[in-house]
């Protein structure tokens, strides 16, 4: 057995609820984000790793703050097909557009109270990729997000990426109880929040049944452990958490394979 997958009561197929219990398409790939990216030696564990998507933070109140001159100097690191993302809160569309010009393919990631108009203004209405951030209550409280009428009001963006909701912005290593978001929503999603190694595979056996797609992302959980370390990456974290979203993969995979035969 997989030791990923030594734990039956957080990974058997009891974890996922009945009403959410569909077969996935066989091959289809959780995506991998690591973000909060500010050292070269964390641009290339994260890509050695197989990481989808590298996440730069350009938000100056952030820890992990890199400025967009810095950006664009860690994204010139990135193979094809592995794509930058800028995070912003609260933007102008004229500094979002000047970050832009010097990172060629970068998504947008827009984490703070963002509208939908804004969002289209800052991506060039729909010229650049972007993703939403939805920021999800904790406790009981993210029963009552509207998740699905989120996603909707939000349609244009690419994916909704699913945070913690906390006091400032951005999740702050927090999860939210994923069993408590709707069982269907019509939309591709990116799980994040409080996310590591140790958990990563409960959080897509729950929520990739109910979206078109689920994507990870991932950064104070691989970070080394102790203060003064954030934005600072420790590369075997990041080889646990992406062999933790390999696993559930084949786990999807496996269930796929035995409806297939029967």
């Amino acid at each position: 057995m997989n030791p990923i997958f030594n734990n039956q009561s957080a990974l058997g197929d009891s974890a996922i609820p009945a009403a959410t219990k569909v077969v996935t398409l066989p091959g289809q790939r959780t995506r991998i984000k690591i973000c909060g990216l500010t050292r070269e030696a964390d641009v290339d564990a994260a890509v050695a790793a197989g990481a989808d998507a590298i996440g730069f933070v350009l938000y100056d109140k952030s820890p992990r703050h890199v400025s967009p001159e810095r950006a664009a100097e860690l994204a010139r690191r990135l193979p094809p097909f592995v794509t930058p993302v800028l995070l912003f809160v609260n933007e102008t569309a004229t500094k979002i557009a000047a970050a832009c010009a010097s990172i060629a393919g970068a998504t947008l990631q827009f984490h703070g109270d963002e509208t939908p108009a804004q969002c289209l203004l800052a991506s060039q209405h729909d010229s650049r990729p972007f993703l939403r951030a939805a920021r999800i209550p904790l406790g009981d409280g993210a029963r009552h997000f509207d998740l699905v009428k989120y996603a909707h009001d939000y349609s244009q963006a690419q994916a909704i990426l699913l945070d913690a909701y906390v006091a400032g912005y951005g999740g702050g290593g927090h999860a939210f109880d994923w069993s408590l978001l709707p069982p269907s929503v019509n939309a591709h999603l990116v799980l994040s929040g409080g996310l590591s190694g140790a958990n990563v595979a409960d959080g897509i056996l729950q929520l990739r049944p109910r979206c078109k797609t689920l994507a990870v992302d991932v950064s104070s959980g691989v970070e080394r452990s102790g203060p003064g370390n954030k934005g600072i990456k420790d590369p075997e974290k990041i080889r646990q958490f992406v062999a933790a979203v390999r696993a559930a993969d084949q786990h999807f995979e496996s269930i796929a394979s035995q409806a297939a035969v029967t």
